[in-house]
Formats: structure tokens, sequence, C-alpha cells
């Protein structure tokens, strides 16, 4: 798979269908194979790093909706990053912080 030259939304429908024929094709699964032990220690590198990232989420965790200033966004992003954790880690560990300074 290449990537296309060109954004999808800004391709016509000719360019479209060229683009995203691959997709199209059926019973795809009889072409698989088995991995081999390389590609099976890089998928399981990946899955370990992915699982050391942080907390793990589960049902118990909600998601909320606040507004932020564009510039504190930033910073939050660019802390994150830093950092190597997601934005919505940082912003738990934070808010676990404040609490525990509180009491």
């Amino acid at each position: 798979m290449s990537k296309p030259k060109k954004p999808y939304w800004n391709m016509t429908a000719d360019e479209l269908a060229a683009a995203t024929r691959e997709f199209d094709r059926e019973h795809i699964g009889e072409t698989f194979r088995h991995m081999t032990p390389a590609e099976e220690k890089a998928w399981r590198d990946a899955v370990s790093k992915r699982s050391a990232r942080g907390p793990v989420r589960n049902k118990h965790v909600k998601t909320v909706s606040v507004e932020i200033q564009g510039a504190l966004l930033k910073r939050v992003d660019a802390l994150a990053k830093k950092r190597g954790i997601s934005r919505a880690d940082l912003v738990v560990e934070s808010l676990e912080a404040m609490l525990a300074k509180l009491g």
C-alpha cells in the first residue's frame, strides 16, 4: 500500500476510486500468512509499549468535555509529548496530584 500523492478529500471521484481500489478485494484473509519470528517480535514489542503507556482504560472511565484556552492546550500537548504520554494521561496525572496535594 503506497501513500496517495494528495489527500483523499482533494481527489476526484476517479482518483479516489483508483487510490482505494485495494480495499475492494474480497476474501483478503485467504492471502494472510503466519508472521516470521522477526515480525512476531516486532508485534510483541509494539503491544508491550502500548500497554506500558499508562493506566488501562476500562468501563469505569468517563469521557468529559472541558473548555481550555488554546495557549494552555498547546503547553499541555507539548509537555505530554515531551514526557511521551497522551494528553489524557497528563490530565489524569495532574488532577491526581492536585487532589493528593489538597487532601
